[in-house]
């Protein structure tokens, strides 16, 4: 209510004018409330904190740890088999390895120098000493194939091709290895075995009873070889694309439709490759079929080893040909090559393949590594399975073929 002394120098206040004269101004008021709220607010944060203030909200227990278990050392059950026909299973550090006794690799994949310096050459094969320190990569589900990143499409099927970011299928196919594991000194064999994919019973055997570190060649014949496929990567098995080459002797000895011809002009042969190539993806290289003759081609070889190059994929010889020129060519080429020096099975017999794993051991002992191959027979698949078993209280180290052409392998 305003008032003008000058104007109205005479009149009498009313009871309600002189209250509001008394009343202090408005700003005033408004401090008061102000200070008021932060004296509130500062006797609120001083009382003394209610019971459990500042404990989480929930507390996870942490179960003891279970007894670790890998593919190198125990077949997968049924169980385990149910689950990888349902696809794989959420993806998982490929950082994280464990170690047989509880021992730890650091965040960057290596083993503490402590723990590699205690390992005496003279020992290696002495796993009663140095037990817990073999490294066993962790076994988990491939991803299933084909990644769009690595594969172009075409009409006859998908091809493998090295992605725009320089990622290969050699990359994206192979199993992570940590490079713990890959230049580690104990002795570690590699072990391809071939024909897969032909007979569903027998392919369907080896991906259950065969550990994940075996590797699986897949011939480019057979029905739903892309399930089949799918279902050996779930199980934690690379694969080789298993190309038929010329041998000595053909057509009389015949690896199969679209075989690789010495006699072939080049882009015959390329378009024979691609084509075969076209049949199922996610493998990471490939491995001769016979090629006895082929092999020993320069003219003949040369382009076929350039397209695999071009793909981004490496070069695995089976070892049933003595003498050939894929060493040359690879070196030449700058393509991955790598040998096997024994084929396991060529007596199919279990007395003979356990004398040939034998040998196995004892060049992967004296080199360091070795690479051997065979075939996915009944009695192969059922040998390997029993001494797979065997492997880690011998000191060895069961590795997917990726790690031949990422180590010491030769």
């Amino acid at each position: 209510m305003s008032r003008n002394e000058m104007r109205q120098p005479l009149k009498r206040l009313s009871p309600a004018q002189r209250l509001w004269r008394r009343c202090p101004p408005a700003l005033v008021m408004m401090s008061g409330v102000v200070a008021l709220g932060f004296a509130s607010a500062g006797l609120w944060l001083s009382r003394p904190p209610p019971p459990g203030t500042g404990e989480p909200v929930v507390v996870a227990a942490i179960p003891e740890q279970a007894e670790i278990i890998t593919s190198s050392i125990t077949p997968a059950d049924d169980a385990e088999a149910d689950a990888r026909d349902q696809g794989p299973a959420d993806p998982i550090d490929p950082n994280a390895i464990e170690i047989i006794g509880g021992e730890q690799i650091d965040d960057a994949g290596q083993m503490p120098a402590a723990q590699v310096e205690d390992i005496a050459p003279e020992d290696a094969m002495a796993p009663e000493k140095h037990e817990a320190m073999i490294v066993v990569p962790p076994h988990r589900p491939l991803k299933k194939a084909p990644v769009e990143a690595v594969t172009e499409k075409t009409d006859q099927g998908p091809l493998p091709r090295i992605a725009s970011g320089g990622k290969t299928p050699f990359d994206v196919y192979s199993q992570v290895m940590p490079l713990s594991v890959v230049h580690s000194d104990w002795p570690k064999i590699t072990l391809v075995l071939g024909g897969m994919g032909i007979n569903a019973r027998l392919t369907k055997k080896a991906v259950e009873l065969l550990p994940g570190d075996v590797t699986l060649g897949f011939a480019p014949y057979g029905e739903n070889l892309q399930s089949q496929v799918n279902a050996a990567r779930a199980g934690g098995h690379e694969i080789l694309l298993q190309v038929p080459m010329e041998p000595v002797g053909y057509p009389g000895a015949n690896p199969g439709p679209s075989t690789l011809l010495t006699d072939a002009k080049p882009e015959q042969n390329l378009a024979a490759l691609k084509w075969l190539m076209s049949r199922f993806a996610g493998y990471s290289g490939i491995t001769n079929y016979m090629g006895a003759r082929l092999l020993v081609t320069e003219d003949a070889l040369r382009p076929v080893m350039k397209e695999v190059k071009a793909r981004g994929l490496v070069y695995l010889e089976d070892g049933s040909v003595s003498m050939t020129l894929s060493s040359k060519l690879g070196q030449e080429l700058r393509l991955p090559v790598q040998r096997a020096r024994l084929v396991i099975d060529a007596e199919p017999t279990s007395a003979a393949i356990k004398a040939a794993l034998a040998k196995l051991e004892q060049e992967a002992a004296e080199n360091g590594s070795a690479i051997a191959t065979g075939s996915g027979l009944d009695v192969t698949i059922e040998t390997v399975a029993e001494w797979a078993k065997t492997l880690q209280q011998k000191g060895i180290l069961l590795v997917p073929v990726s790690a031949a052409y990422k180590g010491r392998a030769t």
